[in-house]
């Protein structure tokens, strides 16, 4: 898994702008459940090839109940779940006595405290750093998260602290990650997968952050079910109950090679369905989307959430949607078949000859716009990974293909690949230009007159 890495300090020391800078994104997983502060984030970072999660906490302000309250209970929820904490505090404020009791509160928790002193470009550290050795920590981490000075040098210190993330298995059968909301019957629904062949559930004690891998066999086909719920024994299984836990999704989703994403019928598609959903989509997992409790709910109500869902999880088109009814049973069968049809997508090999006659055809029924007088010519395409498919493509001028033309190519290879279920990724690569830059023999000509005159 994925080592996991809590940003902590008080409000405005610039945790959020070191966690955009690690993420190299502005996009990230909020943690909008009723009760849980809206401030806690959740993003993908790298470092020198080292990939980690990383959380942006609510900021812990200067009141001492602010520690121990319900919301900044979420933020400790959150360290307690990470491998290592990067301590954010303002050089140019220097050390506050909130700074020492958020320190010493952290200690308790036995985690790898790093020391960052941000906002220090332009200083001298000799002075800025004075205040901050008497805290015991060792090392400390002079940088400016604005700027990116001494982001890197911090972070090596950081992953050092943390355990390797372990390579993707090979896998030679699917790997199914079921996700979702609290309350939308995740738990309803592993059971009464898991209970069709009366499986036995090896289910290994941990921390709150683990996930468990359950393998099963179902029709003589061996399956990897990462429970993100718990599984529990169908008399135990209370909805109300269940807990939600980003960092275990996220990895869930790391290790899986299919998901599926369970929606609550009775319940708008909110943007953390839409988010998890992206989330998955970005790191190339086939998918199925079941939306359950659909059994409930009234033809007008039926007719609404389908709109709603078209409208809100249009980028999953490529997905099969299955709509059931966990707690009855109701269409639970039919899961199986997509997640095996998305599977076999995602792993497909596609001939290079075959995928140069797709290209062929769609290019002489469809050819590439003109664009600034030049007209793209994709030439040649192949296969260069699975799960999800990927498929390069080289030419002449294709970095000047609009966004539709490429997204009409990924519809063509999908359809006539038969990739339904997985996301299809296609690269462009312009062939170098050997002319490119130098001047045709006409222009010379002109050159040498001006030159004469």
């Amino acid at each position: 898994m994925k080592p996991v890495i809590a940003l902590v300090g008080q409000p405005n020391v610039g945790k959020s702008t070191l966690f955009n800078r690690l993420t190299r994104s502005r996009d990230a997983l909020v943690d909008d459940q009723p009760g849980i502060t809206r401030d806690r984030i959740y993003g993908n970072g790298s470092y020198q090839r080292k990939a980690f999660i990383v959380i942006d906490t609510g900021g812990l302000d200067d009141d001492d109940d602010a520690l121990y309250s319900e919301m900044s209970g979420q933020t400790w929820e959150a360290v307690a779940e990470s491998d290592a904490v990067v301590f954010l505090v303002d050089g140019r404020s220097g050390l506050s006595a909130q700074d020492s009791r958020i320190l010493d509160r952290l200690r308790t928790l036995g985690k790898p405290i790093h020391l960052a002193v941000n906002k220090t470009e332009g200083l001298d550290f000799n002075i800025v750093l004075a205040d901050f050795y008497g805290l015991g920590l060792g090392e400390l981490h002079p940088i400016s998260s604005a700027h990116g000075q001494g982001v890197n040098s911090m972070m090596s210190s950081v992953l050092k602290d943390v355990p390797e993330a372990k390579p993707e298995a090979d896998e030679k059968h699917p790997v199914i990650a079921v996700i979702g909301r609290p309350n939308a019957g995740k738990s309803t629904l592993i059971n009464a997968l898991l209970g069709e062949n009366r499986v036995v559930v090896f289910d290994r004690p941990g921390t709150t952050r683990d996930s468990v891998r359950v393998p099963f066999k179902r029709e003589d086909r061996e399956y990897v079910l990462i429970d993100t719920a718990g599984v529990r024994r169908r008399g135990k299984v209370d909805e109300k109950i269940e807990k939600f836990s980003v960092i275990k999704t996220l990895q869930a989703i790391d290790e899986s090679n299919v998901v599926v994403l369970m929606l609550d019928a009775q319940r708008e598609i909110s943007d953390q369905d839409a988010t998890l959903a992206s989330y998955a989509l970005e790191q190339g997992r086939a998918m199925v989307v079941v939306v359950n409790k659909w059994d409930r709910l009234s033809p007008e109500q039926r007719q609404k959430i389908s709109v709603e869902v078209d409208r809100k999880l249009r980028f999953l088109s490529f997905a099969e949607f299955i709509y059931i009814s966990a707690l009855h049973g109701t269409a639970v069968g039919d899961i199986f078949p997509a997640v095996d049809r998305a599977y076999q997508a995602a792993m497909k090999e596609l001939p290079t000859s075959f995928l140069n006659r797709i290209l062929e055809k769609a290019v002489a029924e469809n050819p590439p716009p003109y664009v600034k007088g030049r007209r793209s010519k994709p030439k040649f395409a192949h296969q260069a990974g699975r799960n999800p498919p990927f498929i390069i493509i080289h030419g002449n001028y294709l970095n000047k293909l609009p966004g539709s033309y490429k997204r009409f190519l990924t519809n063509t290879f999908r359809k006539a690949c038969d990739l339904q279920g997985t996301p299809v990724r296609i690269e462009m690569r312009a062939s170098d230009n050997p002319f490119e830059g130098r001047r045709s023999p006409r222009a010379r000509k002109a050159s040498q007159k001006r030159r004469k005159k």
